[in-house]
């Protein structure tokens, strides 16, 4: 069966990309003997396996929610970004989904921040801020850092995170960390990954460090904070021998300590 003139192959392409093809020209694309159709048949077939995986990737990484939420409806999942760099402060963030994110598609790539580009993350943020029905951000500075060590900075900054959302969870699902507070907690090794919950906090607080290490690289010019978020690259450290240390860098961290008794 040869689609009629108003279904080319073309419009058909362009209805797959768009995702708006529908029931009558699947069943003719499968019909369809020409070359071309049988291909585009072919890349709607393996579009929807591939959605179909993502889709059962996603309700796995929600199982913990889905598990918890009938003893503990207000469920937040807790990351950090930051911990390695030798400038700028750990961010933290909680995020917490209403029960129904279940049945949002729009959700099924979130995901370890790291596994995903830049667009892919900011694209996320948005929709995870959209969506979710309590965000918050903890901080803490490199002078806590130097003062506590990243690990218990890291914790503080998680307490914080918790403290500030507008409604206290009854529940926390974190990465690889305990937090601090009373709450029920499981801590998750790669949680990030295994947690949709977990999963979003990531992202959030990749995209808002991200912009303040932007913003850092305004105010300190020649150490690269814009391409490395403060991590040790070969930039940053050529940085750090030519202008010294700058107030956001961590002077408990080693490449800080050896620019600051090279200036000595």
């Amino acid at each position: 069966m040869t689609p009629p003139a108003k279904h080319s192959l073309t419009a058909l392409r362009q209805a797959l990309a768009a995702g708006t093809l529908a029931a009558a020209d699947i069943a003719a694309l499968a019909e369809d003997p020409r070359a071309g159709a049988q291909q585009l048949y072919a890349r709607y077939q393996r579009h929807q396996a591939h959605q179909a995986a993502a889709a059962a990737s996603f309700a796995q990484r929600l199982q913990f929610e889905q598990d918890l939420w009938p003893q503990y409806p207000q469920i937040a999942g807790i990351d950090e970004v930051g911990r390695g760099p030798l400038a700028g402060p750990v961010i933290t963030c909680a995020v917490v989904f209403p029960r129904d994110v279940a049945l949002d598609q729009d959700l099924v790539a979130v995901n370890d921040s790291k596994q995903l580009t830049p667009a892919k993350r900011l694209a996320l943020f948005n929709l995870i801020m959209a969506e979710a029905s309590d965000v918050a951000l903890g901080l803490a500075t490199a002078a806590e850092i130097d003062q506590h060590n990243i690990y218990h900075a890291t914790e503080i900054a998680m307490a914080r995170a918790v403290a500030a959302l507008w409604h206290q969870p009854d529940y926390l699902l974190v990465d690889a960390m305990h937090v601090p507070v009373a709450v029920p907690q499981c801590k998750l090794i790669k949680g990030d990954a295994r947690s949709v919950s977990i999963g979003a906090a990531s992202i959030i607080a990749k995209v808002c460090r991200d912009r303040l290490m932007d913003t850092y690289d305004s105010v300190y010019p020649g150490y690269g904070f814009r391409h490395n978020a403060g991590y040790g690259t070969a930039e940053h450290l050529a940085g750090l021998q030519a202008y010294g240390v700058t107030p956001i860098h961590r002077r408990s961290f080693a490449p800080v300590q050896a620019a600051l008794h090279a200036d000595k």
